[in-house]
């Protein structure tokens, strides 16, 4: 694979230090692997990343799953967290093609 740019997640601030700690050592390490190729790397809310694969922010995971599998069908059957990740290059795409259109 060579990708040409990354995209993810943002994170929302965990109440468990534990578990905010580990959550920042692993997006620490999914920010530094496209950044040391040169890649740019986009961001987008978990809100937005939902809105734009189901059509509201407020969607449940099971309903991103469900609208991976019916965007992606290759996907269907991925586990919550794929679909997840998947979501989140929908929504990259998705933010590319409008940049596009805009300009």
């Amino acid at each position: 694979w060579s990708p040409d740019e990354a995209a993810i997640e943002e994170t929302f601030m965990n109440t468990n230090a534990a578990s905010a700690l580990k959550l920042g050592h692993a997006r620490a390490a999914a920010l530094l692997a496209p950044a040391k190729a040169g890649l740019p790397v986009a961001e987008y809310a978990a809100r937005l990343v939902k809105k734009s694969v189901v059509g509201t922010g407020a969607a449940d995971k099971d309903q991103v799953a469900f609208m991976i599998a019916r965007i992606l069908p290759g996907s269907a059957g991925a586990s919550a967290d794929a679909a997840d990740a998947l979501a989140v290059a929908v929504a990259h795409a998705h933010a590319r093609t409008r940049g596009r259109l805009a300009a």
